[in-house]
């Protein structure tokens, strides 16, 4: 029996039966193929790889920048760390405080004598900083007194005016009672914990 002798039906059949093979055969092979190990397949074109490397060599470019800013502020922080009170213990760091405000006093034009003087708990000062402080007494003019909160700001140490209490003044000498807190900042470890953790 030929080809020829088929039904046209049967013609038909076999035709479309060798259509699904040759279908079949091509899947196969597309479907071995792709399944071929992701190690001996490109990861990347050619273009996109040039992009990254790229990129890369952009981010390395910024190092050096970044490395000299980082210097930079390493430096500035070293430089203003100079002016904290340095000392063994937090009354160590007080008096110290004290003999800076004392000197300061000494210099102002006629200088100015210092009375009481009281010392307040160190703190913490942000995260980093601890803060002492002393409460002073003395007699002065308000022109003595600008001259010595000014002066106080201008010294190595870190220290500031945190807070002012004039009484009444004298009406013939024209001075007046100054009670001032002085703060100065002082290394963390100074300042006391209390068995919870905080820091006084």
């Amino acid at each position: 029996m030929t080809f020829g002798d088929l039904s046209e039906r049967d013609r038909r059949a076999l035709i479309a039966l060798g259509v699904v093979a040759a279908g079949l055969l091509i899947y196969f092979f597309a479907a071995r193929s792709s399944s071929v190990p992701a190690a001996d397949v490109p990861q990347e074109t050619a273009d996109a790889a040039e992009k990254r490397l790229a990129m890369l060599r952009e981010r390395a470019a910024t190092v050096p920048g970044k490395e000299a800013v980082l210097k930079e502020a390493s430096a500035e922080l070293a430089r203003r760390e100079k002016g904290l009170i340095q000392a063994d213990t937090a009354p160590q760091a007080q008096a110290q405080l004290l003999q800076v405000v004392r000197r300061v006093a000494r210099k102002q034009n006629p200088p100015l004598e210092i009375g009481q003087a009281d010392f307040s708990q160190p703190r913490r000062y942000g995260g980093a900083y601890g803060e002492v402080s002393v409460a002073v007494t003395m007699n002065c003019r308000i022109e003595q007194l600008v001259n010595m909160i000014s002066d106080l700001t201008a010294q190595p140490e870190l220290v500031a005016t945190s807070e002012l209490r004039i009484g009444p003044a004298h009406a013939t000498l024209k001075t007046m009672q100054v009670r001032m807190v002085v703060s100065g900042l002082v290394p963390r470890r100074l300042v006391p914990e209390n068995k919870g953790g905080a820091t006084l």
